[in-house]
């Protein structure tokens, strides 16, 4: 392909991406294809000479696009969103069109400074604080893949910092601490680092939320066994019910654990810093004053394409002590001078995308006030979407909502004579989730919260509107009909 065949080949690519967008309302949440579809269409093995381009678009739109679940769609409500706005999408083919490795300052200085930059940027959104902006010398902040890479490197960092400060301590004394409610990100963390995890329990009378005496009975149970506390992952904002735990109770008893790292795992909530009316909800105090590491993804709930996770230490040092390999080859006069971030040094990865660029078109494209008149829309529709389930006699809300988060589930109780058990408003609740999910006009997910079957909505799709959510009661209460019908009649049956 040459400049010109790109150029056509280009033209095309953009209509068909607005085509795409202009007509997603009209399309399917979710993809209607059944496993294995594609290997039927797709030949088994490459073409012996090229083909023309314009066949491979057609191609794409035959046989790709009917394969895609819409997480852009208005109704989509399941997991937590991810973002796609067009100035990502721009970034994005900006940054492949420079198609560079972006290993160490000299590969590209652009790159490298950039990321610096928007990451302070970032920090002033959510109103970190400065010891966590890389203009302090000190601290600073790096672009990951993901919230699961970002705790990985953290946790990696913390058991250096731990064996530097302890050298006694052999390697199967370690303990990691997450919750029952925090993203798998730390159980996984454990078992490719071959680490003990320990999941604490949370109740629901604490909304889910770790208490500082809870965790502190665990240090101490533990300690007691010889085992050595190196890092709790908290979280602000779970992926289950959106708990936020009591930063504000746990930091004072990390402080009093020598070599304790404390990480802040906010990826889908962390975004609502950028809000200063939300900012005392998602503990935005007790991260400055605590933690040693903290993590949102922009590329969820922030506009940003995936990927696109930010991570700010409180000292880079604990990365790159852990971190910095810096073989001949990859030796420049600026990094050996220390006058120059080499990122590579900052994570486990060697070569790295230019993420910076699209979080740099995106937030001067809408700005601090769009951006969070965004969140606030989000959260607004969310508010919606609770009253409309207050005001039904079938639906009943399972923890408080969080953010643009809403827990719910059908419990008949509350308009007769019916008390069904535990058991059996799970089995009601399944009945449901069997009918909301079979539906491809809208898209949540399920959960389990201490035992308790229950539906997640969670909004966030840039295009969701007041209208859709109306919609979205609507279907819902049409299937919570249908599945009191039949588990009625199964009661009856049972009888």
């Amino acid at each position: 392909m040459d400049i010109e065949q790109f150029r056509k080949a280009g033209y095309a690519a953009i209509d068909r991406i607005c085509d795409y967008y202009a007509s997603l309302q009209a399309r399917p949440v979710i993809a209607q294809v059944q496993p294995g579809y594609l290997r039927k269409l797709i030949p088994d093995a490459a073409p012996e000479k090229g083909e023309d381009f314009t066949v491979v678009q057609d191609d794409y739109q035959k046989f790709i696009v009917p394969g895609l679940t819409s997480w852009q769609h208005p109704s989509f409500f399941a997991y937590f969103p991810t973002a796609c706005t067009f100035e990502g999408i721009l970034g994005d083919l900006y940054a492949s069109s420079v198609c560079h490795p972006g290993f160490n300052w000299s590969c590209s200085p652009a790159s490298t400074e950039l990321e610096a930059i928007t990451m302070d940027w970032g920090a002033k959104l959510l109103g970190l604080s400065p010891a966590f902006y890389n203009t302090s010398g000190v601290g600073g902040g790096v672009i990951m893949t993901t919230a699961s890479d970002s705790a990985l490197t953290v946790i990696v960092a913390a058991r250096s910092r731990y064996t530097r400060l302890f050298p006694e301590v052999k390697a199967e004394q370690l303990i990691l601490y997450v919750t029952t409610q925090t993203h798998s990100l730390g159980v996984k963390a454990g078992l490719v680092l071959g680490l003990k995890v320990r999941a604490i329990d949370v109740k629901a009378e604490d909304n889910f939320a770790l208490r500082g005496e809870v965790l502190r009975k665990a240090l101490e149970e533990d300690t007691e066994k010889g085992l050595k506390p190196f890092v709790f992952v908290a979280t602000v904002g779970t992926t289950s019910s959106g708990a936020i735990d009591r930063l504000e109770e746990i930091g004072p008893v990390v402080q009093d654990y020598p070599g304790l790292w404390l990480h802040v795992d906010a990826a889908w909530a962390g975004v609502a810093l950028s809000c200063p009316e939300y900012r005392e909800i998602a503990k935005l105090a007790s991260i400055n004053e605590y933690a040693t590491s903290f993590c949102t993804n922009f590329h969820k709930w922030g506009l940003v394409n995936f990927d696109m996770s930010t991570l700010w230490v409180r000292d880079r040092k604990l990365l790159t002590d852990a971190l910095d390999v810096t073989p001949e080859f990859l030796r420049t006069k600026h990094g050996d001078a220390g006058t120059v971030v080499d990122y590579r040094n900052w994570h486990l990865g060697l070569g790295r995308r230019f993420r910076s660029l699209k979080f740099w078109f995106v937030l001067r494209g809408f700005g601090v006030k769009g951006f969070q008149n965004y969140i606030r829309r989000c959260i607004k529709l969310n508010d919606l979407f609770v009253s409309l389930l207050k005001s039904s006699p079938n639906f009943a809300i399972v923890t408080p909502p969080s953010f643009a988060l809403t827990v719910f589930r059908l419990e008949p109780t509350q308009s007769s004579d019916i008390n069904p058990s535990a058991s059996q408003l799970n089995d009601l609740n399944r009945i449901f989730w069997s009918r909301v999910s079979a539906r491809h006009d809208i898209y949540l997910t399920q959960t389990d919260l201490n035992g308790v079957f229950c539906i997640r909505l969670a909004v966030g799709a840039e295009r969701t509107t007041e209208a859709h959510i109306r919609q979205a009661f609507e279907l819902l209460s049409t299937e919570a009909e249908g599945a009191l019908k039949v588990w009625q009649e199964a009661r009856t049956a049972d009888e």
